[in-house]
């Protein structure tokens, strides 16, 4: 019989392998994890028994414990929906005035409608509704068609610019590009719009521009954003006044919505949101700004 080669150190046998003078000891699995493994392998098997386990063609073995978790998901998401039901059914049905006074109420709609205003709003508009080039601010008191809740309820259910028949209409002509004012037209008239919220602009050296886009401004822009350019909210007509733009305030840009036009796009919800969800995101959005009318 073979005798294998000992280590004289540990005085353990070897296993006769060898790795760079390095020489294997032929030591066993300690107990400790023969017993784990042992536990492990008859709890997996009793689990087995215990929860479903096993594909049995179009059904499986529903274990001794009757665990379902697809049931359990079901009787929790039936559980939520009743608890929703009583302030749910109150958003859906009382006027904006009376859930405006009603703090507790309100509490709820800040913490569901910042969900629905991320999953469905900030692509666009920012986590924190302060939009960015393009998307309007809707945490200031400057709204196209107004902030009240019924109004902003307006614009989420039929959107801007969309298929909807109550859709919301917005659009301003591309005046150069489809030459219905000269080169030098778009450039005066957007140098006068960029001086009502720069007044510094307004030196003796810009004046004959400024004063030659006012008469522009009076025949061609007045009859939507007003004599005094501050807007009107019937036709979403910005206010030209303030230092708030959608699309960018300095000359160039300005210059360029003249010139090209703009048309902006809000999607309608009134086919991807229930009634209450639209009224609770109409509710959030209204509380992000100052709540001007």
């Amino acid at each position: 019989m073979e005798v294998n080669e000992r280590d004289p150190v540990t005085g353990r046998e070897t296993t006769g392998h060898e790795w760079n003078g390095i020489k294997e000891l032929d030591t066993p699995v300690p107990r400790g994890v023969l017993m784990f493994l042992i536990v492990t392998h008859i709890w997996a098997i009793a689990w087995w028994f215990f929860v479903p386990a096993w594909p049995l063609g179009t059904t499986y073995t529903k274990g001794l414990l009757g665990v379902d978790q697809r049931t359990t998901v079901e009787e929790r998401v039936v559980e939520g929906q009743q608890e929703r039901s009583v302030w749910m059914s109150r958003l859906d049905s009382e006027p904006y005035d009376a859930i405006l006074a009603d703090g507790a109420l309100m509490q709820t709609v800040r913490g569901t409608g910042r969900q629905l205003f991320g999953d469905n709003c900030a692509a666009c508009h920012g986590r924190d509704g302060r939009g960015r080039a393009g998307y309007p601010d809707l945490t200031d008191d400057d709204w196209l068609w107004g902030g009240g809740p019924e109004l902003i309820e307006q614009t989420l259910r039929y959107g801007i610019n969309t298929a909807h028949p109550d859709t919301r209409i917005a659009q301003m002509p591309a005046f150069g590009r489809d030459g219905m004012l000269e080169r030098d037209q778009v450039r005066s008239v957007a140098a006068y719009v960029y001086s009502l919220s720069n007044p510094a602009y307004s030196t003796e050296v810009n004046l004959e521009r400024i004063e030659a886009g006012r008469g522009v401004f009076a025949t061609t822009c007045a009859a939507c954003h007003g004599e005094n350019a501050e807007g009107n909210r019937e036709v979403g007509a910005p206010n030209l006044t303030d230092a708030r733009w959608v699309y960018g305030g300095d000359l160039q840009t300005i210059i360029a919505s003249v010139h090209g036009g703009r048309q902006g796009h809000m999607p309608t919800w009134d086919e991807r949101m229930t009634d209450a969800e639209i009224r609770t995101l109409s509710l959030y959005v209204h509380d992000l700004g100052t709540g001007q009318p």
